[in-house]
């Protein structure tokens, strides 16, 4: 996959996630302030419009730059911030040769580092963690086949929010909820879930 085919593939899986604002909006507003649905909608419709300038011959580590610089702009919410971080941090750790399964594992450890240490979070937490690192150590498992990784990336996801669906949040807004939060997923992990069912 070269950076044409990948900005190709983000900008169908951003026009899909915008259909997804209403359910994170209210998801989140279960435990926090609601506004995570119009960060995935204006982030999502953002990195559309960058992409859709960047040059024909732009890199794929060109493309996920162009991509993160955009979601963090388009809102100043924390969670906008921390993805927009990771993903920056991750395009300049790895070298997206062929956009690998390999190479996007890689990248995706370099964005869960990232967020964790900026965010002060760890798997268990209740946040986008308890998606990502699941997702990424099934992807690493798969055969290395593309669809079959992103299939065992979503199915991992899903199982880590599942997994802290029933306990109370540590970190972000979703905590002020205290036990109230308890048995409602954490909207974060969530929006992560849908960005890669958008990509099939």
């Amino acid at each position: 996959m070269n950076g044409s085919q990948l900005a190709a593939a983000l900008d169908t899986a951003c026009a899909r996630l915008a259909s997804t604002g209403d359910e994170l909006r209210e998801l989140d507003a279960e435990v926090g302030d609601g506004d995570l649905g119009i960060t995935i909608t204006k982030g999502a419709a953002a990195v559309r419009t960058r992409l859709a300038a960047l040059a024909a011959d732009a890199t794929p580590n060109e493309v996920v730059l162009a991509a993160a610089e955009a979601f963090g702009e388009a809102n100043p919410s924390t969670f906008a911030s921390l993805v927009s971080s990771g993903l920056r941090a991750g395009a300049k750790a790895t070298d997206l040769t062929e956009v690998s399964v390999t190479e996007v594992v890689a990248l995706g450890q370099v964005v869960a580092a990232t967020i964790m240490r900026r965010g002060k979070s760890a798997v268990g937490d209740k946040t986008i963690i308890d998606a990502l690192v699941p997702s990424l150590d099934a992807a690493e498992l798969s055969a290395h086949d593309g669809a079959a990784a992103l299939e065992a990336a979503i199915a991992g996801a899903a199982a880590g929010i599942a997994d802290t669906t029933g306990i109370a949040a540590k970190k972000g807004r979703a905590a002020w909820a205290g036990d109230r939060g308890m048995g409602i997923p954490d909207a974060g992990a969530t929006a992560y879930l849908r960005f890669l069912e958008s990509l099939r």
